[in-house]
């Protein structure tokens, strides 16, 4: 069977860095986002609008995730319910999830969500800026992952 690349598109920074990529090896691609977003008019590319509830695009591609699937996202508990069905995750920023990393992803995601809870003073606000170098280590990354079904 082909491949399927599945976007979770909310907040996503390496869509049309997706769709080159699917171009390239002729893959269909879905975009799932809870408000409208724009995709290239190809064939191949369908948006998938979802209501608004708490994790609807999230249900929407765990559902429709199998072992064809490769899901972009950087929700790491989406990337477990993926992983779990046989998909792949990779994450904007490059780096595959896998079950043999995805444990300790949830355990670091846990310490900083108390921590958050816990904490008197400021946070110094979220990740660090995307850059030129994040975006070609996502492309080598899901080149990659295409060509190794």
């Amino acid at each position: 069977m082909t491949l399927h690349i599945y976007i979770d598109a909310d907040a996503c920074p390496v869509r049309e860095e997706t769709y080159k990529v699917a171009r390239r090896h002729k893959l269909p691609v879905t975009v799932v986002a809870n408000s409208y977003i724009r995709v290239p008019k190809d064939p191949g590319f369908t948006f998938r609008l979802v209501d608004d509830s708490f994790d609807a695009a999230d249900d929407f591609i765990a559902e429709a995730a199998d072992s064809n699937a490769i899901v972009i996202t950087s929700d790491i508990l989406l990337a477990e319910r993926v992983l779990k069905s046989g998909g792949r995750v990779l994450g904007a920023n490059g780096k595959p999830m896998t079950m043999d990393t995805i444990g300790s992803q949830i355990a670091v995601r846990a310490i900083m969500a108390d921590l958050r809870a816990g904490a008197e003073q400021p946070t110094a606000g979220g990740p660090p800026p995307f850059t030129q170098k994040d975006r070609s280590r996502f492309l080598e990354a899901l080149h990659l992952m295409c060509v190794k079904r």
